[in-house]
């Protein structure tokens, strides 16, 4: 490979504004950087009704609305996947929508094994939660579970998006944490007012900008297609055109889609733990290219 002898001066390095010098690529240090693993909800009960007729969503019997039995072979074939993959001994962190769809899908994905009778630890789920007709979901040997509001679906007027108060969801879900939770009751739910797209955006956006208050680099986040895809939406802007379709396509149930979450705008606050600060023993160290410095007048 031959590298072509490029003057170090004013102009060699100027460029016209907004052009893109780098070919496409970005860097961004390790520790500014988070793996979230996105998934959306396996089939719930609403999700076939509403194939037929878009108007079900209206329908109260769909209230908090759980998953199909196709459904939960939805969440064993993922299982599988995390599993055979390597991302479920990477994950550090489940959180998930308090709605009773992605609850059952994130323990039943990211979970332990079947509860069994002699371990000494609360599970995940409770046998039969949510007319789910399964068994008991381990909490041993997994991430930690916790619900959080800011990644629920499109809210308002649909019944299925509307969820129980967390004092009903505790018994069932007795190893999720909801301490993130402020209400009891389902404050934010409206029967006659549905959030508009742009709100559903703004919050995503938000939930992203607190994921940087967590330590945990590596997280998986079990949610919903509306607050996906209006979130989802605002990103790739500045990315080829295929790579913005491969970040904003429409996720199917019981999908997962791992990105890469970038902090350009210093929101978080760790260090890195893998950087390494040299001249240990000091020593000099001028470059040999000392004649080359950077914009502020230092040897690079």
């Amino acid at each position: 490979m031959q590298f072509h002898h490029i003057p170090c001066s004013v102009k060699a390095t100027y460029r016209p504004s907004g052009m893109d010098v780098s070919g496409g690529q970005s860097v961004y240090p390790l520790h500014r950087c988070k793996t979230i693993h996105l998934v959306r909800h396996a089939q719930g009960i609403h999700n076939v009704e509403g194939e037929k007729d878009h108007s079900a969503y209206l329908a109260q019997h769909l209230f908090d609305a759980h998953l199909t039995p196709l459904g939960w072979q939805q969440v064993d074939n993922l299982r599988k996947h995390v599993q055979t993959s390597g991302i479920f001994k990477k994950v550090e962190l489940v959180i998930t929508s308090p709605l009773l769809r992605c609850m059952q899908t994130a323990v039943g994905v990211f979970g332990g094994e079947d509860s069994t009778d002699g371990i000494d630890v609360p599970p995940l789920m409770v046998t039969d939660a949510g007319d789910s007709n399964h068994p008991a979901i381990s909490s041993s040997n997994c991430p930690p579970f916790i619900a959080v509001e800011g990644c629920r679906e499109h809210l308002g007027v649909h019944w299925c998006d509307k969820r129980r108060s967390i004092s009903e969801y505790k018994p069932l879900f007795p190893a999720i944490d909801f301490s993130l939770i402020e209400s009891d009751d389902d404050v934010l739910w409206e029967a006659d007012v549905r959030e508009k797209i742009e709100d559903v955006a703004s919050r995503g956006i938000e939930f992203f900008k607190w994921l940087w208050t967590r330590k945990e680099k590596e997280i998986a986040i079990v949610t919903h297609s509306g607050l996906l895809t209006h979130t989802l939406a605002k990103f790739g802007d500045d990315c080829h055109p295929d790579v913005k379709s491969e970040i904003c396509r429409r996720f199917q149930n019981c999908e997962l889609r791992t990105m890469v979450l970038v902090d350009r705008s210093m929101v978080g606050s760790d260090s890195s733990a893998t950087d390494y600060p040299g001249k240990n023993p000091s020593g000099e160290d001028a470059p040999s290219d000392v004649t080359c410095t950077t914009p502020d007048g230092l040897p690079n």
